[in-house]
């Protein structure tokens, strides 16, 4: 199964106070993410972060946190990750059950087939950007911190309306 998250912001403390998350310190704010994580993803999962993993640059660190995460991960560059070298992916185009969608930090106004109704998950705006058409923040601050899986997904733009460049076949 797929999922996708965005945000975590491991080792960041100072997002606790900008997001107004509600943890009392880094320590607890890594290990409930990790738990909510591997509550809904199984060993054989993949999740998709679509950006700001983490703010430090020490692999050994990330990788501790990588290796607590259930699954295989596939990262995009954020604003944040500053441990993926310059030249890493910043965004994703893919199909999955026939959908098409993209897969980027950034909120846009317009993306890879959005004219055909192609979905477009993003990080970056920590729920806090309201948006028009098939667009979804995947970031753990509008999920519950939760990763959320392409089933909920689908449930959810099927209630969106289409995209505003959507062009009927």
């Amino acid at each position: 199964m797929d999922f996708f998250t965005a945000d975590e912001h491991y080792f960041h403390k100072n997002i606790i106070k900008y997001c107004n998350r509600p943890f009392k310190n880094v320590d607890e704010m890594n290990k409930e993410i990790i738990n909510r994580h591997n509550s809904v993803v199984g060993i054989h999962d993949t999740t998709y972060h679509a950006g700001d993993y983490t703010l430090i640059k020490d692999r050994r660190k990330i990788q501790e946190i990588i290796n607590q995460l259930n699954g295989h991960h596939i990262f995009i560059k954020g604003s944040h990750d500053y441990w993926l070298n310059k030249n890493y992916r910043t965004k994703i185009e893919m199909t999955i059950k026939g959908q098409s969608l993209t897969i980027n930090h950034y909120c846009m106004e317009t993306w890879h087939k959005s004219h055909w109704n192609s979905w477009l998950l993003y990080g970056h705006s920590h729920g806090q950007w309201k948006t028009i058409g098939k667009k979804y923040d995947i970031g753990v601050d509008n999920n519950n911190f939760f990763p959320i899986s392409f089933i909920e997904i689908c449930s959810i733009m099927d209630k969106l309306p289409n995209n505003v460049n959507f062009i009927e076949k």
